[in-house]
């Protein structure tokens, strides 16, 4: 067993390696990236089917750092199985989907490199059983998420998406570095056995405890993209499609919800970290819905989704009582890599058949696509929470898990994410019956059908608003759109496969205590609000006559397209860094270093001043002097002999 997770881990990483030495060649790249993919994922079945318990598995050896221990160890156990095989499944399904979506990209072999890199990232945090380990994979996904979100990086909304993400989650890792090295130092050892057993430092309050824990939640704000952290990840829809759904479905922000449930006995055992967790959470799974709600592209209302169902992760974490544990989140991030990573291929595939993402440039394509336009219904349904689709029990699992911390004594905290939970499933209702409505609906009542086989839209034809480098101007950009049009089989049957496992990926949460928990009053209350939401959004628009964000106020609108300001905030910041930077620099060098210059201008003053009154003439006494100390010394020596 341990050599198939050493494995897990070490073939993405090679696939990456030799991916990029052979980019060039198209028909090698692809080769190498499915095929390792394929095989990552038998050995993660295998490791999630085994029936040995948890076990700590050497990688490189320990690292000599005086007192503390560094074992370098791998952690695997079921749920570390299981969350390795739906990643590794839906970074299978990524790259033969990638096979034809970038098919007219020369740089297409640079692109699968960096998705396998990038799955070996991932794949390393679930399997870490070292802080050290758990570290090094959660920095090459950073890395790597900005190599795939500017692959297009002629354009200059790509490149300034790519920086953004990259410096806002750089900034949050502060608080990671800090949490872990926290939790180190408190334990003696990166040995992530050896830090959840770690006794207290103190008596009464742990502050090393409450330090690493607080730092962790910032860094898994940034990546999981929560307030204040949130806006660079709709702008992250740049990137190729494909890159969007290997982001947001199974890997990048999935992952600090599933570090948290791997720390979460500590958790439970600080309230100061619990509260920030919900607190962040609650805020950002309902302002995230909000915003979906009135999107205009359907990428980005799939971003500004993924922001509200990580919410919903890490709330579980954040009110769930100690002896449910973290099932119910590891439950929904399992759930939301299956019908999110079909919603954005499905959404990638609907691109290339109307040349542009824009909910405009797609109202009613859906309709007369088959496979797809079923698959599309199916990942909407279960992101709204459809029974028996598996987000339902996963959403209501969370719910339930919710309702038990607040019942059981977890106070205001529990509350808090329970209200916000309520209306956070009003709301996906809500966003979803509306992109369903305008997907699959003529543009009016009584307007004519689509044709059978949508003509593909010339981008230069199509205008999609998108955030634009100055915040307050918009400007038009030519979204992914490709010259081809049929899919292979391959990709479509990777649409239809993850629309299978939307249906039935509930068994696979069968094996995790806890991970499907449903109450009879929870269901029958989801249930009525999505139902709720679903009618009060077929209503308004004229059972999907206009666009029901279409009866917002017109400034509204706007301001909630623009995220309500969050990016020229980020632009007030990074001027207020910059300021506060030059400011240090004038004191260094104006202040600071002003006694020693002074001090090396009066005695270079000095000098010249000497210089310039001294004629240059040797005088008679000098001569004399040196004449006299000539003889002096020469007599001596002729005495002296």
């Amino acid at each position: 067993m341990s050599w198939i997770v050493r494995m897990v881990v070490l073939l993405p990483a090679l696939a990456g390696l030799l991916g990029l030495l052979a980019h060039r060649r198209r028909v090698a790249s692809a080769a190498i990236a499915v095929s390792v993919s394929a095989y990552v994922v038998v050995l993660a079945l295998i490791q999630w089917v085994a029936p040995a318990g948890a076990a700590d598995i050497d990688s490189l050896g320990a690292l000599p750092v005086g007192e503390l221990a560094v074992p370098l160890h791998l952690l695997s156990d079921r749920v570390s199985g299981l969350v390795s095989f739906v990643v590794a499944l839906v970074v299978l399904g990524i790259q033969v989907f990638t096979a034809w979506y970038l098919r007219d990209d020369p740089r297409y072999g640079r692109f699968a490199a960096t998705v396998s890199l990038f799955a070996a990232g991932m794949l390393l945090v679930v399997q870490a059983g070292d802080l050290v380990l758990l570290l090094v994979g959660w920095e090459v996904m950073g890395w790597c998420s900005w190599l795939l979100i500017g692959h297009d990086s002629e354009r200059p909304a790509a490149r300034r998406a790519a920086y953004k993400a990259f410096l806002v989650t750089r900034v949050a890792d502060i608080g990671m570095v800090v949490g872990l090295v926290a939790l180190a130092v408190r334990a003696r050892s990166t040995d992530l056995i050896a830090v959840l057993t770690a006794a207290p430092t103190g008596g009464g309050a742990d502050a090393a405890l409450t330090v690493g824990l607080v730092g962790v939640a910032l860094g898994v704000a940034g990546k999981s993209g929560l307030v204040p952290f949130h806006d660079w990840l709709p702008d992250a829809m740049e990137g190729p499609t494909p890159a969007s759904a290997l982001i947001h479905a199974a890997t990048m922000v999935a992952a600090g919800s599933y570090v948290v449930a791997r720390l979460f006995t500590l958790y439970v055992q600080d309230d100061a970290a619990r509260t920030l967790l919900a607190v962040l959470a609650a805020v950002t799974m309902v302002h995230a819905a909000l915003l979906a709600l009135v999107q205009t592209d359907l990428k980005r209302l799939l971003a500004y989704s993924t922001l509200s169902q990580v919410a919903i992760m890490l709330s579980a974490l954040a009110a769930a009582p100690p002896e449910l544990g973290p099932a119910p989140a590891i439950s929904h991030l399992i759930g939301h890599a299956f019908f999110k990573a079909l919603l954005f291929l499905g959404a990638g595939w609907l691109s290339v058949l109307a040349g542009a993402t824009a909910l405009a440039a797609l109202r009613g394509r859906l309709r007369p696509t088959g496979a797809l336009r079923w698959s599309m219904g199916i990942g909407l349904a279960a992101l709204a929470g459809v029974p028996p689709l598996i987000g339902f029990f996963t959403k209501d699992t969370v719910i339930d898990a919710a309702f038990e911390g607040a019942t059981g004594g977890a106070g205001l905290r529990a509350w808090l994410v329970v209200v916000a939970l309520l209306v956070t499933v009003v709301l996906t209702a809500a966003y979803c019956t509306r992109a369903w409505l305008l997907l699959d609906r003529p543009l009016a009542v009584g307007s004519p059908e689509p044709d059978a086989e949508p003509a593909v839209v010339p981008a230069s034809e199509v205008p999609v608003v998108t955030v634009a480098d100055s915040a307050d101007d918009a400007e038009v950009e030519r979204v992914h759109a490709h010259g081809h049009r049929e899919i292979t089989v391959s990709a479509a049957l990777v649409v239809s496969v993850l629309a299978a496992l939307t249906v039935v990926g509930t068994l696979f949460l069968t094996s995790l205590r806890g991970g499907v928990h449903v109450g009879v009053l929870g269901a029958a209350s989801s249930v009525l609000l999505v139902a709720g939401g679903a009618y009060a959004v077929w209503s308004l628009s004229g059972r999907g006559a206009v666009d029901v964000a279409d009866r917002l106020p017109d400034d509204v609108r706007d301001r909630a397209l623009r995220g309500f300001g969050a990016d020229m905030a980020y632009v007030r910041v990074g001027r207020g860094v910059t300021a506060l930077a030059r400011l240090v620099v004038s004191l260094d060098r104006d202040v600071v270093d002003a006694y020693p210059r002074a001090t090396a201008v009066l005695a270079r003053a000095a000098g010249r001043g000497g210089e310039r009154a001294h004629r240059a003439v040797p005088s008679l006494s000098v001569l004399a002097l040196l004449v006299g100390v000539g003889l002096v010394a020469v007599l001596g020596v002729t005495a002296w002999r």
